[in-house]
């Protein structure tokens, strides 16, 4: 079973993936067709963004941002985890001394 982070990392769009595999279809080409494989690569990386745009994914950058957002987030919720803990005991502790 992957973990998120390998699940993440297999299905976030890499921009320089998609220009090496167009850059590997037009390297296969005759070079007496060059002048139709520059315009061919970049059909290809329009079909490939395009399609890939179609998936459920996100761009590195994407992530990384969310990734940041989560960090911040998990740790404003231990922090007020940790208050609301100490809001409880210090009720507690009031409603002891008070009966």
């Amino acid at each position: 079973m992957l973990s998120t982070d390998d699940y993440l990392e297999t299905h976030m769009i890499n921009a320089k993936k998609i220009e090496e595999i167009a850059k590997q279809v037009t390297d296969a080409i005759p070079p007496s067709l060059k002048s139709i494989a520059n315009e061919f690569e970049d059909k290809t990386k329009m079909v490939l963004q395009r399609k890939l745009s179609q998936l459920d994914v996100v761009t590195r950058e994407e992530f990384d941002v969310q990734t940041q957002v989560l960090i911040k987030t998990r740790a404003k919720l231990a922090e007020l985890e940790a208050r609301l803990t100490q809001f409880e005991e210090g009720l507690q502790k009031h409603d002891e001394t008070s009966q």
